[in-house]
């Protein structure tokens, strides 16, 4: 790395870093980026969030009344002005590793993680959630193993890390990401670590 850097909480960090967060519905992006941010200090994005924001109503009302074409071309959008943006933690839609364009986007331009759930894992998390426009069929947990067949190559082309989700708590799952980094370059915990040695 031979650009600046900047210390932040916990690790020594580039001074500009991106990490994406892939996988399934339901496999957690959302939570455990919140908290990747935090142990990163560095700002979090949903991207579904941020549609919804620019929409004014749910991506499930946008679904039904414009369909999924017009939702994945807004996706699109948003997802290349995010990854051109500043440091944060990215957390994408399931979906969004449809279009090749937004695979090769997160994967240039940012380090992206692939949160690898089963489809049973999150038909469990998920089996009474409503807000899952994909998932309002007869029956969900065969529709996520359709999902699951279809998008895990994509997901994997994307990605340059895989954590295997299983029954880890969200704390394992950030140390485990973090982990990942560190060994990759990607951070630093010298300066951690440095600290720490310092205490009594």
């Amino acid at each position: 790395m031979n650009y600046r850097k900047r210390y932040c909480a916990d690790y020594l960090v580039p001074r500009s870093l991106l990490i994406s967060l892939v996988g399934l519905p339901g496999s957690g992006k959302s939570t455990i980026g919140r908290q990747l941010s935090r142990r990163l200090a560095v700002p979090f994005f949903d991207s579904d969030h941020v549609i919804e924001q620019r929409l004014g109503c749910s991506i499930r009302e946008y679904f039904d009344r414009e369909g999924e074409s017009s939702f994945r071309d807004l996706e699109a959008t948003v997802i290349d002005e995010l990854t051109l943006g500043p440091s944060c933690v990215l957390s994408t839609g399931g979906g969004s590793v449809l279009r090749a364009a937004n695979r090769t986007c997160l994967h240039e331009r940012s380090h992206v993680v692939y949160l690898r759930s089963s489809p049973e894992e999150v038909f469990r998390r998920l089996r009474h959630d409503r807000n899952r426009p994909l998932l309002q069929v007869a029956d969900p947990l065969q529709r996520l193993r359709d999902l699951f067949v279809q998008r895990d190559p994509l997901y994997r082309e994307a990605a340059h890390f895989v954590i295997e989700t299983g029954r880890p708590s969200v704390s394992t799952l950030v140390n485990m990401i973090v982990m990942q980094l560190e060994l990759a370059g990607v951070v630093n915990d010298g300066f951690a670590r440095g600290q720490d040695s310092g205490k009594a």
